[in-house]
């Protein structure tokens, strides 16, 4: 075999793999689209209950991560801002820099990263154990449907929970930002409150928001369909897990630049 075919080869591979992966989450998608929105139609309900345990795990225990990370974020850019901006007497500017940069882009996209290492790598580490230990053979032996029972309550307690952790990202990350203001820039508090909600516009919490909808299903259905993926024992759930982080994290960057280009361009 000649060196040429062996590079066409090896595109050719790796080509086949990656439509054969996108068919396959093209089939998990359209499989929680039905147990998600057109099954409870006809009468077969949510599991609620999991749904809220799942929204505790994914949601309320990572509140102190998102917070604490955007936090400094916010007081990150303030420090950065200030730097340049003191040299002009537009220290005030400080406040419109961190609360549009934290709505529109760093509150979403810092929360779905920490999400996706955080929760992502989880869901497909739980999902690929049962695979390893048949326990997902075992619910379909039982008449139990695995994609209403693993993949739709983690589809909807990430959607439910990251536009809350993403609001209070926005919140703790401009509260990063006044903190410097105050203490810093001796800037009043009164005076960058006004500041802030004079730069913010409905449009950036707005389009934030839909950005984080878009993150939470990435962040699901790569972890679910990961998870489901796993082949061998503990050495394939590592390799689903750290694949789950790296190409969700990707995805989302991705789906990132689509959603700016598509609000903001002025292309």
């Amino acid at each position: 075999m000649t060196k040429i075919e062996k590079i066409f080869g090896y595109f050719g591979r790796q080509s086949l793999q990656f439509f054969t992966h996108l068919s396959k989450i093209g089939s998990l998608s359209k499989k929680a689209l039905y147990w998600t929105i057109i099954a409870p139609l006809k009468g077969k309900g949510l599991r609620w209950k999991s749904t809220i345990d799942q929204m505790v795990l994914i949601g309320v225990n990572s509140i102190p991560i998102v917070a604490v990370i955007c936090f400094f974020v916010g007081l990150i850019l303030a420090m950065q801002a200030a730097y340049q901006l003191e040299r002009f007497g537009a220290s005030i500017y400080v406040a419109d820099l961190v609360g549009v940069s934290m709505t529109r882009e760093m509150g979403p996209l810092l929360t779905a990263i920490i999400i996706a290492g955080r929760s992502g790598s989880a869901i497909a580490a739980e999902i690929g154990t049962m695979k390893v230990y048949e326990e997902i053979d075992a619910l379909h032996t039982m008449g139990f449907n695995s994609t209403k029972f693993l993949v739709v309550p983690r589809l909807l307690a990430l959607l439910i929970m990251l536009p809350c952790l993403t609001l209070i990202a926005d919140i703790v990350g401009i509260l990063g930002g006044f903190f410097l203001a105050i203490f810093n820039l001796k800037i009043s508090f009164l005076r960058y409150l006004n500041q802030t909600a004079e730069a913010l516009v409905m449009k950036d919490l707005i389009t934030g928001l839909i950005k984080t909808l878009i993150f939470a299903v990435i962040i699901a259905k790569v972890g679910c369909y990961q998870g489901f993926s796993v082949k061998g024992g503990a050495e394939g759930v590592g390799k689903a897990t750290t694949a789950s982080v790296v190409t969700s994290i990707f995805l989302i960057i991705v789906a990132d630049l689509v959603c700016t280009m598509l609000f903001y361009s002025t292309l």
